[in-house]
């Protein structure tokens, strides 16, 4: 498909900058089969059915983001996938005045050598010394925030707790599953009384997911991988969600690419444990999820087309055209979305 066909134009001043206060206080617009409504997440509860099921990421972000020197050049490396003990792949910024083996000084005693650049212009960073390399992130890392919001204002001490959501637990991500920065305890409680449970999975967020796709036609892009799991345990219970009648709604685009990764053909989630690059476009067959909460996305991005792939490019470019009318937030701090297409209505 033309990727053109993707694009929409949004005011700068509709970026959320900052996420929501108390969290559940964020606007959602719901699509639930063919109605439109505008919501609060605090709402959920009742936009949703007893028995149905929210399946949430526990990846935890790390600060991936690093400033360094190479003799005199400036280097900056945002990680985004972990390929060893001691190596990460990186995307560099002023990768032109790096070569394969220069050692980078980050600071705190944190250096890395450079190998092995790809075709996308990262590099494979091997980082030097004995300790976890999560443990050299915590001195010499910084949050990596989205650009839009980085750029504008910086990154504040606030965001090491803003840009977590609660269910983190397994570091490796390098950027949030945003959908679920709405999530606090209490709106958990109140979707418990309500009959709605929650699982957990694991897929670490790579920073080449929130990224434009810039080639011409969808099938000429390439997603990068992200590793993910599934338990056997957490695959039984959606399994047995959607056998008794209820939905299983991913809680973010995340959760629902790996959810679809481990389906099969027939429906059946299965155990999954490994690297996902699945890239879901319009005319894509859903097999494991019935429904989505996700935040608003970028233009051109591959997560506005895996929710017109959820919903149809006619309902989404209706929907963003409301929403960008209807002063909602848009992108990782901003409102959310609920998407319940018409056959699990």
């Amino acid at each position: 498909m033309n990727v053109d066909l993707f694009d929409f134009t949004l005011p700068p001043d509709q970026i959320a900058l900052y996420p929501a206060v108390p969290r559940d206080s964020a606007r959602m617009l719901v699509l639930d089969g063919g109605a439109t409504s505008d919501r609060r997440v605090s709402d959920l509860p009742a936009c949703l059915r007893a028995g149905d099921l929210l399946v949430f990421n526990d990846t935890r972000v790390i600060p991936a983001q690093l400033e360094g020197v190479r003799g005199e050049a400036r280097i900056g490396a945002t990680l985004h996938k972990r390929e060893g003990t001691r190596r990460w792949r990186a995307f560099i910024r002023n990768a032109k005045r790096l070569r394969d083996g220069d050692v980078i000084d980050f600071g705190a005693g944190v250096t890395a050598a450079a190998r092995d650049r790809a075709e996308d212009g990262s590099f494979a960073l091997d980082f030097a010394g004995d300790e976890p390399v999560e443990l050299l992130l915590e001195r010499a890392g910084t949050m990596p925030l989205p650009p839009y919001i980085a750029q504008k204002r910086g990154v504040s001490e606030q965001d090491a707790a803003d840009y977590q959501t609660m269910f983190a637990n397994e570091p490796g991500a390098v950027a949030a599953p945003t959908a679920a920065l709405h999530f606090t305890p209490g709106l958990l409680d109140s979707l418990a009384a309500a009959g709605i449970e929650h699982a957990t999975l694991t897929l670490h967020v790579g920073a080449g997911t929130f990224l434009p796709v810039k080639a011409e036609d969808t099938q000429d892009h390439k997603m990068h991988a992200e590793w993910g799991r599934i338990d056997a345990a957490t695959a039984d219970r959606l399994n047995a969600v959607k056998e008794r009648g209820g939905r299983v709604i991913a809680v973010g685009t995340t959760s629902l690419r790996l959810i679809e990764s481990a389906a099969g053909e027939d429906g059946v989630i299965r155990p999954f444990e490994g690297d996902t690059a699945i890239f879901i476009t319009p005319g894509y067959r859903f097999r494991g999820i019935d429904g989505l909460m996700t935040n608003f996305h970028l233009p051109r991005s591959t997560l506005f087309m895996l929710v017109s792939a959820l919903m149809g490019l006619e309902r989404m470019q209706a929907a963003y055209a409301h929403a960008i009318a209807g002063g909602y937030r848009f992108y990782s701090y901003g409102d959310a979305s609920l998407l319940l297409p018409e056959r699990a209505a």
